[in-house]
C-alpha cells in the first residue's frame, strides 16, 4: 500500500507543520503559532527564509525584527496576552543571531510562556568546518552556541537529519501547548539540513489540534483545603499570573464573594479582582500595599493560586510571619504546589476554584476580620490619591503623578506593559487595574528593554487596544529598536519615556545597601574620576523621532496630561517624553526584601547598612 508523500525541504516542512497546529481550550479553537519573527542571516536565510517566503503570508505570517532579543519578548508579550493559548516562532542566524536569544528564552521560560525558537546551527555534514560564526570546542565538537540555549528551554533538540524533524516538531508543540510544561521550546536547524529535501508522510501536515486540559483537583486533597479553609480565621489568598492563564478571574471574584476572603495579588497577578472589589487588597510582597502586607503578617492561612512564590511576594521569606500559618496552594504545575510545605490543590486555577468554592458551601470569614481588611483598603486608597494628586499645573511631576496621569486617561480595556526600574514598585502598591489584561508587568526576569517590543507583541494580540510602554531612560537604551518595528508595521503604541537620568531603582537600592549611589547615575565624570559631574545631554525624545515616532514633550502636569490624552487618541506609533522631579512621592517598602550587604568594610555607608540588615534577616524563615 503507497503512502502519499511531499517532497520539501526541512525547512518548508517545518512551516507547513508549523501551520497546521492548534490549541483548543473550552471548545474555543486558537492558531498555535500565530507567526514568525525573524532576522536573516547566513544560517537561516536560504532554509527558513527562503520557505517562510514560499509558504507565503496566509500560511505563515512574517515579522521583521532588529533585535533577536527584543523579537523573543514581542513573541513572548504576544503569548501572555493571549492567555498562552498562541505563540510565536522566532527565527535568528547563527553566532550572534543565535546566542542573541537567550535572555529573552530566560524570560519566558522563568514567567511559564511560549515561544518557540528556530536557530540555525552549524553544517550537520561539517563540509565546511569551522564556518563563519563558528565556535570550536577543542573537546565537544558537537557542541554549538545553540547549547547555551539548553538550560533556559524547557526542550531542546538539534535536527541533524530531516527524519528526526517528525518526532522533534511534534514534542515541541506538545510542550508549548502544555500549561504544565511550557516556556522556550528550542528547535536548532544546521544549515544544510534546513536546506536538504525529503519525502515526508502527508499525515505530517494534517491539522492537528492540542486540548488545553482544565485538570480537576482530586477530592483527598479538595477535601484537605476546604477543612483549612474552614479551620483558619485569617486566611490570605495570593493571586499569580496561573489567574489569568487559566483565565479564571470570575472564579477567583465568586470565591472571594462567596466566603469574604481577601486576595492580593504578585506582579503577575495583579487584576485578577477589579482595583474597587471590597475584597482586592492590592500587591503583596516587598512591593505591596500595607493592608495586603499587614495581612499577611497576621495570615493563619495563605491560599496561593497560581503563584510561584518568588522572594518579592514572600518578602525574602519574612512576609508570612504567623507562628501557626500553613499554605494550601492551588497550582497547576504540582513543582510549584509544593512550595513553602504546602497542602497541595494540583488543578487548573478556575476549575480548582469552582471547587474549592462549592466545597466550602456556607463558609464565611468572621464580619470583623471583612471589616478590619476594608477600613484598610480604604486607608490604603488615600495613600494612593496623595501619591497621585498633583494641584500644581505647571510643576515638573514626579514619577507617581505621571501614574495618576495616565490614570486618568486610559480606558477598562487598555495595557499598561512594564517590566523593570522603580516603575514596578510604583506600579504594584498604586495601580488601579480595571481589567483582567490591562496590568502587564514582565517581573519573573525584570528584563530591561522588554517593554517596547513587548507593545508590539501586545499589539500584534489586540488590534484596536491602547497599548503602553512604561520606560525609563535605562530601559530605553537597553533597546529601543522595535520602535522602528511599530512604525513599519503602523502598531499604534503608545511610549511614555520617563528620563531622570539614571538608574533610579538601583541608585535606590544602593544608597539602602551602602553602595552610594555608585556607578548607577548619567552624568559626566567629575574631577575625582566619580560619575557626579552635569547630567549627559542626551535626548532621548529625539532619537524616538528619529526612529520615526512621533513625539510629545512634556514639562509640566498640565502638559502631561494633554500630551497622554493626545497619545491615546493618536493611530500612529507616538511617544509622551517627560522628565521627573526626583523627589518620588512614592510610598515606601510595605515589608523586606533581602539583598547582602558587605560584612565588613571601611565605608561608614555600608557599616551601617550591615547593621541595618543584621536587624532585618533575623525575621527570615523557612515554611517547614
Amino acid at each position: 500500500m503507497s503512502r502519499s508523500t511531499h517532497r520539501l525541504t526541512v525547512a518548508q516542512a517545518l512551516v507547513r507543520f508549523l501551520a497546521a497546529q492548534h490549541t483548543e481550550r473550552d471548545g474555543v479553537r486558537h492558531r498555535l503559532i500565530a507567526g514568525t519573527w525573524g532576522i536573516f542571516g547566513h544560517g537561516n536565510v536560504a532554509g527558513i527564509g527562503q520557505a517562510l517566503l514560499e509558504a507565503g503570508e496566509d500560511t505563515m505570517p512574517f515579522h521583521q525584527g532588529r533585535n533577536e532579543q527584543a523579537m523573543v519578548h514581542a513573541a513572548v508579550a504576544h503569548a501572555r496576552h493571549l492567555n498562552r493559548l498562541s505563540a510565536q516562532a522566532v527565527t535568528t542566524s547563527i553566532g550572534p543571531g543565535a546566542t542573541n536569544l537567550v535572555t529573552g528564552a530566560a524570560l519566558a521560560t522563568i514567567n511559564r510562556l511560549p515561544v518557540l525558537l528556530l536557530p540555525g546551527d552549524y553544517f550537520a555534514t561539517r563540509v565546511a568546518d569551522p564556518l563563519l560564526q563558528q565556535l570550536e570546542h577543542p573537546v565537544e565538537a558537537d557542541v554549538s552556541v545553540n547549547d547555551t540555549l539548553r538550560p533556559v528551554s524547557r526542550f531542546f533538540d538539534r535536527i541533524t537529519r530531516p527524519e528526526a524533524l517528525i518526532p522533534a516538531a511534534l514534542q515541541a508543540m506538545r510542550v508549548l501547548a502544555d500549561p504544565v510544561e511550557t516556556g522556550a521550546v528550542t528547535l536548532a536547524l544546521p544549515q544544510d539540513v534546513q536546506a536538504e529535501a525529503y519525502d515526508w508522510p502527508a499525515e505530517f501536515f494534517a491539522e492537528r489540534i492540542w486540548r488545553v486540559r482544565r485538570p480537576a483537583p482530586e477530592p483527598a486533597e479538595l477535601a484537605a483545603a476546604a477543612d483549612a479553609v474552614r479551620a483558619a480565621r485569617r486566611p490570605l489568598l495570593v493571586a499569580g499570573g496561573g489567574v489569568h492563564h487559566s483565565e479564571a478571574e470570575r472564579a477567583l471574584r465568586e470565591f472571594a464573594e462567596a466566603t469574604g476572603v481577601p486576595a492580593a495579588s504578585t506582579q503577575a497577578g495583579k487584576g485578577s479582582l477589579r482595583h474597587d472589589h471590597p475584597a482586592d487588597l492590592g500587591g503583596i510582597g516587598h512591593t505591596g500595599t500595607s493592608v495586603a502586607d499587614d495581612l499577611a503578617r497576621t495570615a493563619d492561612l495563605v491560599i496561593g493560586v497560581g503563584t510561584r512564590y518568588s522572594d518579592f511576594t514572600t518578602a525574602s521569606g519574612t512576609l508570612f510571619q504567623h507562628p501557626d500559618v500553613r499554605f494550601v496552594n492551588l497550582n497547576v504545575t504540582a513543582f510549584d504546589a509544593h512550595k513553602l510545605s504546602a497542602r497541595t490543590l494540583v488543578a487548573d486555577a478556575r476549575a480548582g476554584l469552582e471547587a474549592l468554592t462549592g466545597a466550602l458551601s456556607g463558609h464565611r470569614v468572621d464580619a470583623e476580620y471583612e471589616a478590619e481588611y476594608g477600613a484598610g483598603k480604604e486607608r490604603w486608597e488615600r495613600v494612593v490619591d496623595a501619591a497621585y494628586r498633583a494641584d500644581d499645573e505647571h510643576a515638573v511631576p514626579t514619577q507617581t503623578q505621571v501614574l495618576g496621569a495616565l490614570d486618568a486617561v486610559v480606558g477598562d480595556e487598555d495595557v499598561v506593559i512594564n517590566a523593570a526600574g522603580s516603575l514596578p514598585g510604583d506600579l504594584h502598591k498604586l495601580w488601579r487595574a480595571r481589567s483582567p489584561r490591562q496590568y502587564h508587568l514582565e517581573y519573573g526576569y525584570s528584563c530591561m528593554g522588554y517593554e517596547i517590543p513587548a507593545a508590539v507583541g501586545v499589539q500584534q494580540a489586540a488590534p484596536g487596544t491602547p497599548v503602553w510602554a512604561l520606560v525609563g531612560d535605562g530601559t530605553y537604551l537597553m533597546m529601543p529598536t522595535e520602535i522602528v518595528t511599530a512604525v513599519q508595521e503602523r502598531l499604534p503604541v503608545k511610549l511614555v519615556l520617563i528620563q531622570n537620568h539614571g538608574y533610579a531603582s538601583i541608585g535606590g537600592l544602593s544608597e539602602q545597601t551602602g553602595g552610594e549611589r555608585f556607578g548607577t547615575a548619567y552624568r559626566y565624570r567629575a574631577a575625582d574620576g566619580t560619575f557626579t559631574g552635569d547630567p549627559l545631554p542626551v535626548d532621548l525624545a529625539a532619537n524616538a523621532a528619529s526612529l520615526g515616532m512621533d513625539v510629545l514633550r512634556a514639562k509640566t502636569v498640565g502638559e502631561l496630561r494633554e500630551a497622554l490624552a493626545a497619545a491615546r487618541a493618536s493611530d500612529r506609533p507616538t511617544c509622551v517624553h517627560v522628565e521627573t522631579d526626583p523627589a518620588t512621592g512614592a510610598p515606601g517598602a510595605q515589608a523586606w526584601w533581602d539583598v547582602p550587604v558587605a560584612e565588613v568594610a571601611s565605608r561608614e555607608a555600608a557599616t551601617r547598612a550591615r547593621e541595618a540588615y543584621e536587624r532585618r534577616v533575623v525575621d527570615r524563615r523557612r515554611h517547614l
